[in-house]
């Protein structure tokens, strides 16, 4: 049930780090924006690593940097394929892969959750999907290329979320400190070799400082939440945060939701109840 609890907060938390990046990309280059959150989140996790029990071990610092590379190319794949494609394809063609890998690995790995979790986990995949449709888009077809992106973006993200679980349970969040390090690392090649602004956009600076530290909290509460639950239910469960941005959109920006993202948003629900009562 605990790691349940924080699974589920971890979405909520990750769904409002989306909200404030989305504001501040309105106002920044995408770029900028990536940078800055990754430091942010950075700065976030330094006072946390002594305050926390957990030890540095060069497995936890490896494990977090490639979870780190592998989220940090999954965001830029993200903003790529959006920009070529259709929202409403690409959207839920990463959600659902970044949310299918780690269950196909959890469950070669041997995890065997009860068969309700197990109703709940396919209930979330399908909730992942419809709430990250969006009606808005057009009916034009996308071509291969930004699918594909959409593709190898959810594997990335998928690949974080896997890569973090095989850290040391006893190392805290030096994993988290190594992820960010090297996503942090990574932003500022980019920028330098395409010779990219890293200068955010008048007034965004906050919105993008919010969006770094929920972000990162997001991460403290998955990793805490992957040290005592099974990553085939954690996972799946952390990767329904696009309902909370689509509520906060819905409450705060008076953005409508569409009949499919309303009912993916009653499955998410029906499924974190499912995997809650087993």
């Amino acid at each position: 049930m605990t790691a349940v609890l924080l699974a589920t907060a971890c979405a909520v938390v990750y769904g409002t780090a989306d909200f404030f990046g989305g504001l501040a990309t309105r106002r920044s280059r995408v770029l900028a924006v990536v940078m800055l959150t990754q430091v942010t989140g950075l700065l976030f996790v330094l006072p946390l690593l002594p305050l926390l029990p957990g030890a540095p071990s060069v497995q936890a610092l490896a494990w977090g940097m490639g979870a780190g590379l592998c989220g940090g190319l999954g965001v830029i794949l993200f903003y790529r394929a959006l920009a070529g494609g259709v929202m409403s394809v690409v959207a839920p063609t990463t959600a659902t892969t970044s949310a299918t890998l780690p269950v196909l690995v959890g469950l070669a790995m041997g995890e065997r959750p009860e068969l309700v979790a197990l109703g709940g986990v396919v209930l979330a995949l399908a909730a992942v999907t419809l709430v990250s449709r969006d009606s808005q888009s057009g009916g034009g077809r996308t071509p291969l290329r930004p699918v594909l992106q959409a593709l190898a973006s959810g594997l990335g993200f998928g690949a974080f979320f896997v890569l973090l679980n095989q850290a040391p349970d006893d190392t805290g969040m030096w994993p988290l400190f190594g992820a960010r390090l090297a996503s942090a690392i990574l932003a500022a090649g980019i920028a330098l070799t395409t010779r990219r602004t890293l200068r955010p956009g008048k007034g965004a600076l906050p919105t993008i400082i919010a969006a770094g530290v929920l972000d990162m909290l997001a991460n403290v509460l998955y990793l805490l939440a992957v040290q005592r639950g099974m990553l085939v239910v954690v996972a799946v469960l952390a990767s329904l945060y696009p309902a909370s941005t689509l509520l906060l959109a819905r409450y705060v920006l008076g953005e409508r939701l569409n009949a499919v993202q309303a009912a993916g948003v009653g499955l998410a629900l029906g499924a974190v109840a499912l995997i809650a009562s087993a």
